[in-house]
This record gives C-alpha cells, structure tokens and sequence, in this order.
C-alpha cells in the first residue's frame, strides 16, 4: 500500500494542524472527599473496588432532591455515575431500594445496571432485586398487566411484516409499499401522540395511507394483540384516566433516574413527568451532541429546555472522556462546535495523542473497500489486531455494499447488525435484477413475477395467470401470456410487448448498459411518479440505491458473470449469518451509526464520509414531512436535520479508541464529491492562514496577485525522485483509476498523493 494511502487531515485543509482536546489528569475522590467528611466512607468503598470519581461525578452523585441534568459528554462515565448514584442513595441516604427507578432503553443496559449495583459496597442481592431498573416498555408493560391489558404483546418485527403484507395483499397494494416503511410511519405518529383518528386526508394517497394503518389497528384489536409502541401509548391513557394509580406511583418511586435521556420521545417524557410529580426527584443523564434519533421521536430540545420545564433544575456536566485518545477527542470537539442548538462543552481526554485520526481519499466504494480489507489483514497477520478490535460504520444500510463483498470474498468472519436484508434483495433493486435474469433465462418464473408490478399488473394474480396458460401451452417467453388476460387494458398490451422487446436487446449489453437503459426507458420514471412512494420513501434514496447498483455492476463485462456474482455473495453472506450467532466471536462488526451509539471499538473505520452522504442530500426535507403532518414541519425547524447530520458524524468519531480511519471516496455512486463538510470544518482553511502565508514570502518573490491570494490542495501525481519536482494534477476519474504512471521528465515512477497550489479568485 502506498504511504500515501493515509493522510493526518482531509484534503483542501492545513495539515499541519491537528485538533487534540486537553488533556488532564482529573483529581479524585482520593483527593477531593476528605475522611473528615460524613460520606468519605462510601467513596472510600468505591476506591477499593477501583472506582475512582471525578470531581462532576461526585458532584452527581451526592444529589439528592430536586431535578438534575447530567450531561454526559461521549465516554465520560455516565453509567458509572447512575450506578454509584443509586447506591449512595440507599447506602449514605437510607433510601428504600423500593422507592428507586431507573429506566434505559435496552434490556442489556438495564441487566448491566442491575449487576455493577450488587458489586457496590453493602448492597447484596436482596437489595437489588428491589429496585427497578427497567427498560420504558418493561416497566410500562408490568403495569399494564396489573390493571387488566391481558393483550398479547406483537415481540417480533418479522411477525409485525407478515401481518402487514397479508392487509396489502387484501387491498392490493401488495407492490405498493414496504411493510417497513409503514410501521416507521406509524410509529413517528404514535409517538408524536398523533392518534390513527387525527392522520391526514387532504390527497387520495393519505386515505389510502389511512385506509391501511386502521386495517392494521382493526386486526391487532380482532386477534387481542398490541405492539411496543401502544404499550407507551396504553401506559399513557391508562394513568391520565385512574388517578389513584397515578398517585400510588408517585409515592413509591421517590427516585427516578433515566438514561440516555436525549433518545426519549414525547410519550415517554410525559410518562416521567406524570410519575416525579410533585416531588421532581429526577435525574435525567444524557448528551443533546448525541440526539440522533429524530425518526423515532428523539428531540434534542427535550435536555436543551429541561430547565425551562423543571426551573429547580441543578446541570452538571461531565465533560472528561475516558475512552478516546485526544487527537480523537480534539476532532470531536472541532466537529460538534459548529451546531448552535446545543449546551455548550468541550470535552477533556485522559488518554494522550496516540496515533492521530488518518483521512483516506480511494476513488470509489470499491476502492475504499479493497484498501480496508488489506489494511485489517495485514493488521491482523501482523498480531497488532484481532479482527473484533474493528468496527466499521456507515451513514445508512445501503453504503455496505462494496465492504461487505470484499470482506466476504476474503473470507474475513464479520457480524453485521441490523442487516436481515441483502442488498441485492432489497425492493428497489430486485425488479431491475430481475429484468437482467429473464434476459439470461426467459422462463425464470420467479424473475418474472417481480417484473410484472412494473408493467401496473398485480404479482399474484399476473403469475398464476401466466402458469395456467403455459401449463396448456409452453411459450419461449412466457410472459407474452399477459396479452390473452382479458383484464388487461390496451396500454398495458402495449407496455408489455415494449418491454420484451427490450429484455431481447439486453443479451449483447454489458450490465451497466442494461440497467442504465432499465432506469432510463421505465423505471425511474415508475418509481419516482408514484405518489404513494412519495410518501413513504425520499426520492434521494431510491436514487442513490439504483446508483450503488450501478457501481456494482460497472466491474462486469457480462450480465452472466454479474448475476453469478451476485448469487454467490447472497449465498456466502447467508453461511457468514449462521456463524453470527456466537456475538462473542472474532470478528470485524459492522453497523449503521446508529447502531454504534454506546458501542466503542479500538479502530474504527467511517466510510463514505463525503457530501450527499453526511451529511446526506435529502436532510433539509420540510415539504415531505410536512406532507405526513403539519406539526412535523416545526418539529424540524426546532431541530435542524443538518445539525443531526454533524450529530451522527461526531458520534461515530467517538466510538474510536485508539484508532481511527475517515474514508472520504472521491466519486460516491459515480459523481464527483468533496469531503464531507463535517470533518473539513474541523480543520482551519488555508485562507484562514492566508495572512500568514503572505507575511511569509520574501521581497525577492514579490507579493501574491490578488487574483492568486487563495490556495487550494488537489489530489496529484507526484514524482518519486527526489532531485525532481515534476507533479501533474489529476483531473478526471480514468486518470484516477491508473494503478501507475511514469514522470514526463526523468521517467521515473510517479504516485498518487497531493499537492498544495494558489487557487486563481474566482474559479
């Protein structure tokens, strides 16, 4: 690999400089609780067990009554501080374990709290099985049980999709919409409190729309079922009506505390407010930089006006972070500076330097993938890294493409979360792969029946139609049936005898050729006209999907060659998931951002850190949003999608610990793209420095025309001999694809790096 592989700052930014946080080396509570005082015994307990508190934390810990907002900065001991807390409280404070609640939102979280309270000093078992250390859904559901909701609980997401898909089916609407992408709808709803009843109607696709989530509703009530989100909803209804219940909540849990608070959405805040009522002994831990969760109700305003809420409110802020070197906590700060609605901090590391975070600038997916995968192997062959220290994130699902291939082709053992689906299954690309498959075999009957919803025919009804007549009479094309089906309407005679037509022409086409003209003559267009799909899926994602198909299919010369290709990814990536049961594994991890949010890895690798991904083209969107519901649109003024943008990039810099590598491609889906926004504004700009430099030349070179005062740094080949300064600028993508190139003047070879020049004003 080329030295130049990596860079210390992203390119077109002074790479002399790198942000590093401060670095202390915070007293303890060693230091900071003398024996004098009536509490020193319980630190001194902690210090035993190796927990030593800094001074916010301790701070935290000694709160008693009253609202408290903890801040805590990424990897600043926040559960810590709950855990310890909730100790000092039965310990020094004699609280009744019974009277403590505490609520996170995962099971694991919840368990992990429960058992680092029993290791606390003089607290055993019996203790901690009395306090209440639940998820929302946990806690909200026992109640629930109590009081007569004997419904049965839909677990299953799996099972939640079947039932969805059998209701479209019944309405035929089956190749319409996603069963996904309706119950993420319906959940934003439900927890914004919107009710089915309240849902828009002002367009035919809102009544259809409407039509479905109240079919949906009306099964779960006839078969006795409710899902996660109306168990909130139910908990919600059930306290606002018995009061008596109400209360008696209130006067047991004298003592809530809630974590990961800035993930809370709008019923689950009301819910907790109704609860520390009147006596307000809440504690609320969370960090507004790490709101990330908006599509599910998450509202960063919820920690920004906690105090406007609860005026009694005392903030402390734990702004020392324990996981991260500087250098990787310095670009963290540098990133979330730049957003305006947030509680200001800067986080201090405890880890010095360390190796620096590094930039990469491949050419495309593909390319940024292959330089991955050689890097872990050769970090792993070396015994620096088990393939488990890695992490590798990404913006949205659909950017693993290239690394899961290359990972796969490998044979390096991964674990991917939240991945059930492949991307070659996915229900934007399948119709065009199966248009590429009838071309290779025109009796593919599966091929041909996702085919048909492009051609307006119904799935179902359209296949079994065609397997009647062909079990009469065999055709060469079987889907030529259509045309005797006495349903079928002129045009669609018309469409279907064009569309032959075309898959004919595809045998001498190489892929990309094909799916460009699948997406040119009809599909595009068939996606993007249909309104129902506007409601339910941005333009901008249906796009880039069919544009990453594109970059797969541009290293094929063959439809055969890219169809068996793909057959053996789906099959190799299905045995890959039946290793993926033991998470104990050594194996590289891969995950949205999203996904990452709690996790740390020792290396992390951020792909597809360019503009149009992070942040993504579609994150200033009001007008679609404001088509689902009117209050949406000031749910997002209130919270920039730009500023949740940053959010997730500083997120997924503060999963590193040790090591951590930006990917920036220079062509993201086959456009050229800069350097994501967010980590060029951590860097200062060469005309930041343009003073500088110009104090810096000498009267025997004059001074800098105006026409010259800026300076840019592009990406280069730069010749190896040292005695020669020959570099030449690479200005197009087949040039960037040359693995080598010889020096014009001394012909000695040449690499790929950059170099800094004037800029002219104006271009």
């Amino acid at each position: 690999m080329s030295k130049r592989t990596y860079f210390s700052a992203p390119l077109g930014t002074d790479f002399q400089k790198v942000p590093n946080a401060v670095i202390t080396i915070p007293k303890t509570s060693k230091e900071l609780v003398s024996n004098r005082e009536r509490d020193a015994y319980y630190f001194r307990s902690l210090e035993k067990l190796g927990i030593l508190l800094n001074e916010p934390q301790i701070q935290a810990i000694r709160h008693f009554q009253g609202p408290l907002l903890t801040l805590a900065g990424a990897g600043s001991g926040k559960t810590s501080v709950l855990v310890c807390r909730t100790g000092y409280l039965i310990s020094v404070r004699k609280v009744d374990p019974r009277n403590i609640l505490l609520v996170t939102f995962s099971k694991k979280a919840a368990d992990e709290m429960k058992e680092r309270i029993a290791q606390l000093p003089g607290i055993d078992k019996s203790i901690t099985e009395n306090i209440q250390a639940r998820t929302f859904h946990s806690f909200f559901l026992a109640i629930l049980r109590k009081h007569g909701v004997l419904q049965d609980i839909i677990g299953e997401t799996r099972y939640q999709h079947i039932v969805m898909k059998k209701i479209l089916r019944e309405m035929g609407l089956q190749d319409t919409y996603q069963p996904e992408t309706l119950f993420s709808l319906l959940s934003a709803y439900k927890m914004q409190m919107v009710g089915v009843d309240q849902l828009p109607e002002k367009t035919e696709e809102e009544i259809e729309l409407k039509q479905i989530i109240s079919r949906y509703e009306e099964w779960k009530n006839k078969n006795n079922k409710i899902d996660f989100d109306d168990v909130l909803l139910r908990a919600y209804q059930l306290l606002q009506q018995k009061q008596s219940l109400l209360h008696s909540l209130q006067k047991r849990f004298l003592y809530v505390s809630v974590d990961e608070f800035q993930d809370t959405n709008m019923v689950q805040y009301e819910l907790i407010k109704m609860i520390v009522n009147p006596l307000q002994n809440l504690m609320i831990v969370g960090d507004d930089d790490q709101t990330i969760y908006s599509f599910n109700g998450a509202r960063n305003d919820f920690i920004l006006n906690f105090a406007k809420v609860f005026p009694n409110a005392k903030t402390i802020t734990l702004d020392i972070n324990y996981r991260s070197t500087s250098s990787i906590v310095g670009l963290g700060n540098e990133i979330i500076k730049h957003n305006i609605k947030r509680k200001k901090k800067t986080l201090k590391a405890t880890r010095k330097n360390g190796i620096t975070p590094r930039y990469m600038s491949p050419k495309n997916s593909d390319d940024e993938a292959e330089k991955i995968v050689s890097h872990i192997l050769r970090e792993v062959e070396s015994g620096k890294r088990r393939f488990s220290d890695i992490g590798i994130l990404y913006r949205s699902s659909n950017n693993n493409r290239a690394i899961l291939e290359q990972l796969i082709r490998n044979e390096i053992p991964f674990i991917e979360y939240g991945g059930d689906e492949s991307f070659y299954d996915h229900w934007i690309v399948k119709p065009v792969l199966d248009h590429l498959r009838l071309a290779i075999n025109r009796r593919d009957f599966e091929a041909i029946e996702g085919v048909l919803p492009t051609l307006y025919i119904n799935r179902e009804q359209g296949l079994q139609y065609i397997l009647e007549q062909d079990s009469v009479q065999k055709k060469k094309w079987p889907l030529i049936h259509m045309l005797s089906l006495q349903e079928i309407k002129d045009f669609q005679k018309e469409k279907i005898m064009e569309r032959l037509k075309c898959i004919k022409t595809f045998e001498s086409m190489i892929p990309i050729d094909a799916i460009q003209h699948i997406r040119r003559e009809f599909y595009d267009q068939f996606l993007e006209t249909n309104k129902r799909h506007k409601l339910t899926h941005h333009k901008e994602i249906i796009r880039e999907t069919l544009d990453e198909l594109e970059s797969s299919a541009k290293r094929f010369n063959t439809i055969e060659e890219f169809l068996s290709f793909i057959t053996i990814v789906m099959e190799k990536r299905q045995e890959m998931k039946q290793q993926q049961k033991d998470k104990r594994k050594n194996a590289v991890q891969l995950m949205t951002i999203h996904k990452s949010k709690g996790l740390e890895f020792p290396v992390v690798f951020l792909i597809s850190a360019s503009e149009g991904n992070m942040p993504h083209s579609s994150v200033i969107d009001v007008e679609r949003m404001e088509d689902l519901y009117v209050d949406f649109k000031e749910i997002l003024k209130e919270s920039s999608a730009l500023e949740e943008e940053r959010r997730l990039a500083y997120v997924a810099v503060t999963r590193a610990q040790e090591e951590l590598f930006i990917s920036s491609p220079m062509y993201y889906r086959g456009k050229k793209v800069e350097v994501s926004r967010f980590f060029m504004s951590a860097y200062p700009r060469y005309e930041a420095n343009k003073r500088k430099a110009d104090n810096r030349i000498t009267k025997s070179e004059g001074t800098i025309s105006p026409m010259y005062a800026k300076q840019e740094t592009v990406y280069a080949w730069l010749c190896t001999n040292g005695s020669c300064n020959v570099w030449q600028r690479i200005l197009s993508y087949e040039e960037a694809e040359l693995k080598s190139k010889n020096c014009p003047v001394c012909k000695a070879p040449m690499e790929k790096g950059s170099k800094a020049i004037l800029k002219r004003q104006g271009y």
